[in-house]
C-alpha cells in the first residue's frame, strides 16, 4: 500500500461529500483523482532545486501529526491550502480542476473546492515522510525529495491491487496499473513534463 493509499483510507469521504455537495462515489472518484494530482505536481515543482529548496522550506512549517489517525476535516486550513494549490499548478490550475474534475465527474467547480482541503494533508504527509514525523531536519536533496514524491506514488510500479491506482484506472479507462496513461499524461500535459 503506498503512501497515497494510507492517506487516502484516512480522508472522511462522508464528511467531503457533505460538504461539497456531492455524492459519496463521486466524492471518492474527486479525492481518489487529486491525491495523486498533487503529489504529482509537487513532484514536478520538485525536478527543479530552486523548487526543491523551497518545497522544504515549506514543508518545515508542516505538522505531520495532523495526517496520524482519523483526518479532522475542521483542521484543516483552507487558506493556507488555495496558496499550496496555486503554487503547485500556477496558472495553469484552473486546467488542472477541469480535467481532474472531468475524469472524477466532480466538475471543474467542485474540484477547486477539493484541491486546497487535500493539498495541506498531502504537504503534512510529505513533511512526514521528509522529517519522520519529528521536526528534526534530515539532509534532503532535491533529488531524495524528489525520490519520496515517486516512492509515494509506488515508485512508478504497478498498484499491487484494492488502491488510488484501481480506482483512478477505472475512473479514466485504463487496468490496475497506476503508472503511464491516464492521469500522468494529463498532468503531464498541463504542467509541460512527460513521463
Amino acid at each position: 500500500m503506498t503512501d497515497i493509499d494510507q492517506l487516502f483510507s484516512k480522508i472522511p469521504i462522508d464528511q467531503i461529500a457533505t460538504k461539497l455537495k456531492l455524492k459519496p462515489d463521486t466524492a471518492l472518484a474527486g479525492v481518489a483523482a487529486a491525491l495523486p494530482a498533487l503529489v504529482s505536481g509537487l513532484a514536478a515543482n520538485a525536478e527543479k532545486p530552486s523548487g526543491a529548496d523551497s518545497l522544504l522550506k515549506v514543508l518545515e512549517s508542516k505538522d505531520p501529526s495532523v495526517v496520524k489517525g482519523k483526518i479532522d476535516l475542521g483542521a484543516v486550513d483552507l487558506k493556507d491550502g488555495k496558496k499550496i494549490v496555486r503554487h503547485i499548478y500556477g496558472k495553469a490550475t484552473p486546467k488542472v480542476a477541469a480535467k481532474l474534475g472531468a475524469a472524477s465527474g466532480t466538475g471543474s467547480s467542485k474540484m477547486k473546492k477539493l484541491l486546497p482541503i487535500l493539498a495541506p494533508l498531502v504537504l503534512a504527509l510529505v513533511a512526514k515522510k521528509v522529517f519522520g514525523g519529528g521536526k528534526t531536519k534530515k539532509k534532503t536533496s532535491g533529488g531524495g525529495l524528489g525520490d519520496i514524491l515517486g516512492g509515494m506514488l509506488g515508485g512508478g510500479g504497478s498498484s499491487s491491487g484494492g488502491g488510488l491506482g484501481d480506482i483512478l484506472g477505472g475512473m479514466l479507462g485504463g487496468g490496475k496499473s497506476s503508472s503511464g496513461g491516464g492521469l500522468g499524461d494529463i498532468l503531464g500535459g498541463l504542467l509541460g513534463g512527460g513521463r
